[in-house]
Protein backbone atom coordinates (compact mmCIF):
# COMPACT_ATOMS: atom_id res chain seq x y z
CA UNK A 1 0.00 0.00 0.00
CA UNK A 2 2.89 2.38 0.74
CA UNK A 3 4.59 1.40 -2.33
CA UNK A 4 1.30 2.49 -4.26
CA UNK A 5 0.42 5.74 -2.46
CA UNK A 6 4.88 6.63 -3.37
CA UNK A 7 4.18 5.41 -7.08
CA UNK A 8 0.90 7.83 -7.20
CA UNK A 9 2.55 10.85 -5.52
CA UNK A 10 5.85 10.40 -7.83
CA UNK A 11 3.39 10.43 -10.92
CA UNK A 12 2.04 14.21 -10.23
CA UNK A 13 2.73 16.34 -12.90
CA UNK A 14 1.25 19.68 -12.20
CA UNK A 15 2.39 21.47 -15.38
CA UNK A 16 -0.56 20.18 -17.24
CA UNK A 17 -2.24 23.47 -18.39
CA UNK A 18 -5.50 21.38 -18.08
CA UNK A 19 -5.40 21.73 -14.63
CA UNK A 20 -6.04 25.33 -14.94
CA UNK A 21 -7.95 25.89 -17.68
CA UNK A 22 -11.02 23.00 -16.50
CA UNK A 23 -10.05 24.98 -12.87
CA UNK A 24 -8.76 21.26 -11.58
CA UNK A 25 -5.68 22.12 -9.91
CA UNK A 26 -6.29 22.25 -6.00
CA UNK A 27 -6.49 18.07 -4.88
CA UNK A 28 -3.36 18.10 -6.53
CA UNK A 29 -1.28 20.76 -4.35
CA UNK A 30 -2.98 20.07 -1.27
CA UNK A 31 -1.66 16.77 -1.45
CA UNK A 32 1.78 17.56 -2.26
CA UNK A 33 1.24 20.24 0.32
CA UNK A 34 0.34 18.07 3.06
CA UNK A 35 2.57 14.88 1.46
CA UNK A 36 5.69 15.93 -0.81
CA UNK A 37 6.06 19.64 -0.51
CA UNK A 38 9.24 19.90 -2.09
CA UNK A 39 8.50 17.38 -5.21
CA UNK A 40 9.93 15.81 -7.84
CA UNK A 41 8.30 14.77 -11.26
CA UNK A 42 10.45 13.20 -13.23
CA UNK A 43 8.44 12.61 -16.47
CA UNK A 44 6.90 15.53 -18.03
CA UNK A 45 5.95 17.26 -21.46
CA UNK A 46 8.73 20.03 -20.02
CA UNK A 47 11.16 17.82 -18.48
CA UNK A 48 12.19 16.83 -15.41
CA UNK A 49 11.29 19.72 -12.30
CA UNK A 50 10.88 20.47 -8.85
CA UNK A 51 8.04 21.52 -7.33
CA UNK A 52 7.58 24.03 -4.45
CA UNK A 53 4.52 24.18 -2.77
CA UNK A 54 4.18 25.38 0.45
CA UNK A 55 4.46 29.20 1.70
CA UNK A 56 7.93 29.18 3.39
CA UNK A 57 10.10 27.12 0.86
CA UNK A 58 8.95 29.49 -1.98
CA UNK A 59 9.93 32.37 0.23
CA UNK A 60 13.27 31.05 0.71
CA UNK A 61 13.91 29.92 -3.15
CA UNK A 62 12.68 33.64 -3.88
CA UNK A 63 15.65 35.05 -1.73
CA UNK A 64 18.55 32.83 -2.78
CA UNK A 65 19.17 34.32 -6.13
CA UNK A 66 22.91 33.04 -5.93
CA UNK A 67 21.56 29.49 -5.59
CA UNK A 68 18.97 29.93 -7.29
CA UNK A 69 18.83 31.48 -10.82
CA UNK A 70 16.30 33.68 -13.54
CA UNK A 71 19.04 33.16 -15.82
CA UNK A 72 17.89 33.21 -19.54
CA UNK A 73 20.88 31.52 -20.40
CA UNK A 74 19.92 28.33 -17.75
CA UNK A 75 16.55 28.14 -18.70
CA UNK A 76 14.91 31.60 -17.85
CA UNK A 77 11.52 31.79 -15.80
CA UNK A 78 8.99 29.00 -16.40
CA UNK A 79 8.95 25.69 -16.92
CA UNK A 80 9.19 24.99 -20.50
CA UNK A 81 12.40 26.00 -21.55
CA UNK A 82 12.34 28.73 -24.17
CA UNK A 83 13.33 27.66 -27.74
CA UNK A 84 17.05 27.95 -28.73
CA UNK A 85 17.65 30.34 -30.70
CA UNK A 86 14.35 32.33 -30.05
CA UNK A 87 14.96 32.97 -26.28
CA UNK A 88 13.41 36.75 -25.24
CA UNK A 89 16.14 37.75 -22.81
CA UNK A 90 15.05 40.18 -20.25
CA UNK A 91 15.66 41.60 -16.73
CA UNK A 92 13.35 39.41 -15.41
CA UNK A 93 15.69 36.32 -16.80
CA UNK A 94 18.42 38.07 -15.34
CA UNK A 95 20.22 37.52 -12.06
CA UNK A 96 22.25 40.47 -10.39
CA UNK A 97 23.87 42.89 -11.03
CA UNK A 98 22.77 42.62 -14.81
CA UNK A 99 19.32 42.39 -13.72
CA UNK A 100 19.74 45.42 -10.81
CA UNK A 101 20.74 47.70 -13.33
CA UNK A 102 17.64 47.39 -15.96
CA UNK A 103 15.40 47.04 -13.69
CA UNK A 104 15.92 50.45 -11.86
CA UNK A 105 16.00 52.22 -15.38
CA UNK A 106 11.81 51.78 -15.22
CA UNK A 107 11.34 51.09 -11.74
CA UNK A 108 10.56 55.20 -11.24
CA UNK A 109 7.74 54.58 -14.05
CA UNK A 110 5.76 52.74 -11.17
CA UNK A 111 7.40 53.89 -7.89
CA UNK A 112 4.94 54.93 -5.32
CA UNK A 113 5.96 58.90 -5.18
CA UNK A 114 4.89 58.44 -9.09
CA UNK A 115 0.76 56.89 -8.49
CA UNK A 116 -0.52 60.20 -7.60
CA UNK A 117 0.31 61.31 -10.78
CA UNK A 118 -1.99 58.12 -12.36
CA UNK A 119 -4.74 58.44 -9.80
CA UNK A 120 -6.77 60.50 -11.93
CA UNK A 121 -6.28 59.37 -15.26
CA UNK A 122 -7.26 56.04 -14.12
CA UNK A 123 -10.52 57.16 -12.21
CA UNK A 124 -11.98 59.04 -15.51
CA UNK A 125 -11.18 56.46 -17.58
CA UNK A 126 -12.78 53.67 -15.04
CA UNK A 127 -15.70 55.67 -14.66
CA UNK A 128 -15.97 56.23 -18.60
CA UNK A 129 -15.76 52.19 -19.11
CA UNK A 130 -18.40 51.74 -16.45
CA UNK A 131 -20.75 54.33 -17.57
CA UNK A 132 -20.61 52.72 -20.98
CA UNK A 133 -21.47 49.55 -19.93
CA UNK A 134 -25.16 48.17 -21.47
CA UNK A 135 -28.18 47.40 -18.82
CA UNK A 136 -30.62 44.67 -18.96
CA UNK A 137 -28.34 42.61 -21.27
CA UNK A 138 -25.46 39.90 -21.01
CA UNK A 139 -21.65 41.13 -22.10
CA UNK A 140 -17.93 40.11 -21.75
CA UNK A 141 -16.25 41.62 -18.32
CA UNK A 142 -12.86 40.65 -19.99
CA UNK A 143 -13.58 42.12 -22.95
CA UNK A 144 -15.47 45.88 -22.18
CA UNK A 145 -13.74 45.87 -18.60
CA UNK A 146 -10.29 44.35 -17.89
CA UNK A 147 -8.96 44.39 -21.08
CA UNK A 148 -10.02 47.76 -22.25
CA UNK A 149 -9.07 49.32 -18.73
CA UNK A 150 -5.24 47.39 -18.38
CA UNK A 151 -4.86 47.85 -22.90
CA UNK A 152 -5.50 52.24 -21.69
CA UNK A 153 -2.84 51.85 -18.86
CA UNK A 154 -0.33 50.25 -21.09
CA UNK A 155 -0.72 52.82 -24.01
CA UNK A 156 -0.23 55.23 -21.41
CA UNK A 157 2.85 54.10 -19.73
CA UNK A 158 4.98 53.81 -23.10
CA UNK A 159 3.26 56.97 -24.61
CA UNK A 160 2.21 54.58 -27.43
CA UNK A 161 -0.20 55.77 -30.32
CA UNK A 162 -3.33 55.93 -29.04
CA UNK A 163 -4.98 54.45 -32.34
CA UNK A 164 -2.43 51.42 -32.02
CA UNK A 165 -2.95 50.48 -28.90
CA UNK A 166 -4.86 47.49 -29.68
CA UNK A 167 -1.59 46.15 -30.58
CA UNK A 168 -0.47 45.96 -27.37
CA UNK A 169 -3.34 43.10 -26.07
CA UNK A 170 -2.27 41.26 -28.99
CA UNK A 171 1.15 40.99 -28.49
CA UNK A 172 0.75 40.03 -24.68
CA UNK A 173 -1.70 37.24 -25.67
CA UNK A 174 1.17 36.28 -28.52
CA UNK A 175 3.76 35.81 -25.69
CA UNK A 176 1.81 33.98 -23.13
CA UNK A 177 0.22 31.73 -25.45
CA UNK A 178 0.68 27.89 -25.04
CA UNK A 179 1.29 26.98 -28.82
CA UNK A 180 -0.43 23.40 -28.34
CA UNK A 181 -3.87 24.71 -27.58
CA UNK A 182 -6.26 24.92 -30.21
CA UNK A 183 -8.20 28.11 -29.69
CA UNK A 184 -4.24 30.31 -29.04
CA UNK A 185 -3.63 33.00 -30.95
CA UNK A 186 -0.41 31.64 -32.28
CA UNK A 187 0.15 27.70 -32.98
CA UNK A 188 3.97 27.34 -33.64
CA UNK A 189 7.19 29.15 -31.85
CA UNK A 190 8.20 30.07 -35.48
CA UNK A 191 4.82 32.26 -35.80
CA UNK A 192 5.09 33.64 -32.10
CA UNK A 193 8.93 34.66 -33.20
CA UNK A 194 7.71 36.62 -36.09
CA UNK A 195 4.80 37.92 -34.35
CA UNK A 196 7.27 39.51 -31.69
CA UNK A 197 9.72 40.65 -34.48
CA UNK A 198 7.01 42.74 -36.18
CA UNK A 199 6.86 44.16 -31.85
CA UNK A 200 10.21 44.92 -32.13
CA UNK A 201 9.99 46.91 -35.11
CA UNK A 202 6.97 49.08 -34.00
CA UNK A 203 8.97 49.75 -30.79
CA UNK A 204 12.05 50.24 -32.50
CA UNK A 205 10.47 53.02 -34.65
CA UNK A 206 9.09 54.76 -31.28
CA UNK A 207 12.73 54.17 -29.81
CA UNK A 208 14.50 55.89 -32.50
CA UNK A 209 12.45 58.94 -32.39
CA UNK A 210 12.99 59.31 -28.91
CA UNK A 211 16.36 58.39 -28.28
CA UNK A 212 17.76 61.47 -30.16
CA UNK A 213 15.08 63.63 -28.86
CA UNK A 214 14.62 65.32 -25.12
CA UNK A 215 13.91 62.70 -22.20
CA UNK A 216 10.27 62.16 -21.09
CA UNK A 217 8.56 60.26 -18.56
CA UNK A 218 7.77 57.03 -20.55
CA UNK A 219 8.92 53.68 -20.58
CA UNK A 220 10.41 53.56 -24.31
CA UNK A 221 12.11 56.96 -23.21
CA UNK A 222 13.37 55.97 -20.01
CA UNK A 223 14.70 52.64 -21.50
CA UNK A 224 16.54 54.61 -24.43
CA UNK A 225 18.02 56.94 -22.25
CA UNK A 226 19.36 54.67 -19.76
CA UNK A 227 23.18 53.70 -20.08
CA UNK A 228 21.58 49.78 -18.75
CA UNK A 229 19.57 49.65 -21.80
CA UNK A 230 20.06 52.23 -24.45
CA UNK A 231 22.09 49.64 -26.24
CA UNK A 232 20.21 46.83 -26.16
CA UNK A 233 21.01 44.09 -28.60
CA UNK A 234 17.78 43.14 -30.66
CA UNK A 235 16.51 40.07 -28.65
CA UNK A 236 17.33 41.72 -25.51
CA UNK A 237 15.16 44.67 -26.76
CA UNK A 238 12.12 42.77 -28.08
CA UNK A 239 11.98 40.45 -24.61
CA UNK A 240 12.66 43.73 -22.51
CA UNK A 241 9.25 45.35 -23.99
CA UNK A 242 7.86 42.02 -24.01
CA UNK A 243 8.09 41.34 -20.33
CA UNK A 244 7.00 45.13 -19.61
CA UNK A 245 3.47 44.78 -21.93
CA UNK A 246 2.67 41.32 -20.14
CA UNK A 247 3.29 42.32 -16.80
CA UNK A 248 1.58 45.46 -17.22
CA UNK A 249 -1.58 44.15 -18.64
CA UNK A 250 -1.69 39.93 -18.23
CA UNK A 251 -1.63 40.10 -14.20
CA UNK A 252 -3.99 43.46 -13.63
CA UNK A 253 -6.95 42.08 -16.15
CA UNK A 254 -6.71 38.46 -14.71
CA UNK A 255 -6.75 40.06 -11.67
CA UNK A 256 -9.87 42.45 -12.35
CA UNK A 257 -11.50 39.62 -13.70
CA UNK A 258 -11.30 37.19 -11.11
CA UNK A 259 -11.69 39.53 -8.51
CA UNK A 260 -15.11 39.63 -10.26
CA UNK A 261 -16.02 36.27 -10.22
CA UNK A 262 -14.31 35.92 -6.39
CA UNK A 263 -17.28 38.63 -4.98
CA UNK A 264 -20.24 37.33 -7.18
CA UNK A 265 -18.79 33.83 -5.86
CA UNK A 266 -18.85 34.79 -2.09
CA UNK A 267 -21.71 37.76 -2.05
CA UNK A 268 -21.27 37.83 1.70
CA UNK A 269 -18.29 39.38 1.30
CA UNK A 270 -19.73 41.41 -1.31
CA UNK A 271 -21.54 42.66 1.15
CA UNK A 272 -18.89 43.24 3.56
CA UNK A 273 -17.02 45.80 1.44
CA UNK A 274 -20.32 47.52 0.54
CA UNK A 275 -20.89 48.17 3.92
CA UNK A 276 -17.39 49.32 5.17
CA UNK A 277 -15.82 50.48 2.66
CA UNK A 278 -12.41 50.86 4.42
CA UNK A 279 -11.59 47.16 3.50
CA UNK A 280 -11.16 48.37 -0.33
CA UNK A 281 -7.65 47.66 0.18
CA UNK A 282 -8.25 44.55 2.09
CA UNK A 283 -9.99 43.59 -0.95
CA UNK A 284 -7.58 44.70 -3.55
CA UNK A 285 -4.91 42.15 -2.11
CA UNK A 286 -7.28 39.11 -1.33
CA UNK A 287 -8.44 39.57 -4.71
CA UNK A 288 -4.76 39.20 -5.88
CA UNK A 289 -4.01 36.51 -3.56
CA UNK A 290 -6.46 34.72 -4.59
CA UNK A 291 -6.49 34.93 -8.50
CA UNK A 292 -2.67 34.03 -8.23
CA UNK A 293 -2.42 35.66 -12.04
CA UNK A 294 0.88 34.19 -12.60
CA UNK A 295 1.08 30.59 -11.64
CA UNK A 296 4.66 29.80 -11.09
CA UNK A 297 7.92 30.87 -11.26
CA UNK A 298 10.67 28.69 -12.17
CA UNK A 299 14.66 29.10 -11.24
CA UNK A 300 17.24 26.85 -12.58
CA UNK A 301 19.67 25.75 -9.23
CA UNK A 302 23.17 27.08 -9.72
CA UNK A 303 24.56 24.18 -7.72
CA UNK A 304 23.88 21.10 -5.58
CA UNK A 305 21.61 21.81 -2.49
CA UNK A 306 19.24 21.22 -0.21
CA UNK A 307 15.81 22.45 -0.14
CA UNK A 308 13.11 21.27 3.24
CA UNK A 309 15.39 18.07 3.46
CA UNK A 310 15.20 17.20 -0.72
CA UNK A 311 18.08 16.95 -2.48
CA UNK A 312 18.84 19.39 -5.51
CA UNK A 313 21.31 18.43 -7.91
CA UNK A 314 23.25 22.08 -9.78
CA UNK A 315 20.98 22.70 -13.36
CA UNK A 316 17.91 20.89 -11.60
CA UNK A 317 14.62 23.18 -13.09
CA UNK A 318 12.97 24.43 -9.82
CA UNK A 319 9.52 25.64 -9.89
CA UNK A 320 7.97 27.48 -7.52
CA UNK A 321 3.96 27.46 -7.61
CA UNK A 322 2.65 30.81 -5.89
CA UNK A 323 -0.83 29.20 -6.68
CA UNK A 324 0.12 26.47 -3.88
CA UNK A 325 1.89 28.76 -1.66
CA UNK A 326 -1.03 31.34 -1.86
CA UNK A 327 -3.41 28.29 -0.59
CA UNK A 328 -1.04 26.96 2.14
CA UNK A 329 -3.11 26.52 5.49
CA UNK A 330 -0.13 26.08 7.28
CA UNK A 331 0.70 30.14 6.79
CA UNK A 332 -2.35 31.57 5.56
CA UNK A 333 -5.36 30.95 7.73
CA UNK A 334 -8.34 30.21 5.67
CA UNK A 335 -6.48 30.30 2.75
CA UNK A 336 -8.59 28.27 0.47
CA UNK A 337 -11.51 30.78 1.25
CA UNK A 338 -11.94 34.54 -0.48
CA UNK A 339 -12.17 36.62 3.27
CA UNK A 340 -11.69 40.66 2.92
CA UNK A 341 -11.11 41.14 6.04
CA UNK A 342 -8.39 38.58 6.84
CA UNK A 343 -6.13 39.64 9.39
CA UNK A 344 -2.43 40.14 6.91
CA UNK A 345 -4.40 40.65 3.35
CA UNK A 346 -0.84 41.98 2.03
CA UNK A 347 1.06 38.41 3.47
CA UNK A 348 0.80 36.26 -0.65
CA UNK A 349 3.30 35.59 -3.32
CA UNK A 350 1.30 36.59 -6.24
CA UNK A 351 4.18 39.26 -6.71
CA UNK A 352 7.22 37.27 -5.88
CA UNK A 353 9.43 38.21 -3.25
CA UNK A 354 13.17 39.19 -3.00
CA UNK A 355 15.34 41.13 -6.04
CA UNK A 356 12.63 39.75 -8.68
CA UNK A 357 9.28 41.21 -6.50
CA UNK A 358 6.67 42.50 -9.43
CA UNK A 359 8.13 46.02 -9.84
CA UNK A 360 4.36 47.38 -11.01
CA UNK A 361 2.74 45.91 -7.79
CA UNK A 362 1.71 49.07 -6.74
CA UNK A 363 0.58 50.07 -9.91
CA UNK A 364 -2.03 47.00 -10.17
CA UNK A 365 -3.17 47.51 -6.60
CA UNK A 366 -3.81 51.48 -8.07
CA UNK A 367 -6.10 50.24 -10.89
CA UNK A 368 -7.92 47.73 -8.54
CA UNK A 369 -8.90 49.71 -6.35
CA UNK A 370 -9.75 52.72 -8.30
CA UNK A 371 -12.01 49.91 -10.01
CA UNK A 372 -13.64 48.64 -7.08
CA UNK A 373 -14.40 51.86 -5.80
CA UNK A 374 -16.34 53.34 -8.62
CA UNK A 375 -18.02 50.06 -9.04
CA UNK A 376 -19.55 50.97 -5.25
CA UNK A 377 -19.84 54.35 -5.63
CA UNK A 378 -22.25 53.20 -8.71
CA UNK A 379 -23.97 50.38 -6.51
CA UNK A 380 -23.67 47.91 -9.43
CA UNK A 381 -24.53 44.70 -8.84
CA UNK A 382 -23.27 41.75 -11.42
CA UNK A 383 -24.40 38.33 -12.50
CA UNK A 384 -22.12 35.78 -13.97
CA UNK A 385 -24.65 34.68 -16.76
CA UNK A 386 -22.07 31.11 -17.89
CA UNK A 387 -18.87 30.03 -16.91
CA UNK A 388 -15.84 31.63 -17.74
CA UNK A 389 -13.32 30.33 -20.64
CA UNK A 390 -9.86 30.26 -18.96
CA UNK A 391 -6.86 30.58 -20.64
CA UNK A 392 -5.13 26.68 -21.63
CA UNK A 393 -1.96 27.74 -19.85
CA UNK A 394 0.40 26.60 -16.88
CA UNK A 395 2.18 29.72 -16.40
CA UNK A 396 -0.58 32.82 -16.29
CA UNK A 397 -3.92 32.22 -14.71
CA UNK A 398 -5.96 33.61 -17.43
CA UNK A 399 -9.54 34.38 -17.75
CA UNK A 400 -10.74 35.07 -21.24
CA UNK A 401 -14.27 35.40 -21.17
CA UNK A 402 -16.55 36.25 -18.81
CA UNK A 403 -20.14 36.45 -19.71
CA UNK A 404 -22.02 38.66 -17.32
CA UNK A 405 -24.65 41.52 -16.84
CA UNK A 406 -25.63 44.34 -14.28
CA UNK A 407 -28.58 43.48 -11.91
CA UNK A 408 -28.75 46.56 -10.46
Amino acid sequence: MAQAARRELASIDVSDPHLYQDDTWRPLFEQLRRDDPVHYCEASPFGPYWSVTRYDDIFAVELDHGTYSSSSELGGIQVADQPKGQERVSFIRMDPPGHTAQRRTVAPMVAPSNLANFESVIRKRTCDVLDALPRNETFDWVERVSTDLTNMMLATLFDFPWEDRAKLTWWSDVAIANVDSPDAVVHSEDERFEEMMKMGEYFRKLWNERVDARPTFDLISMLAHSDATRNLQNREFIGTIGLLIVGGNDTTRNSMSGGLMALCENPEQFELVRARRELVPNLVSEIIRYQTPVLHMRRTARHDTELAGRRIAAGDKVVMWYISGNRDESKIDRADEFVIDRAKPRQHLAFGAGVHRCVGDRLAEQQIRILWEEILNRDLRFEITSPPQRLYSNFIRGIRTLPVRIVS
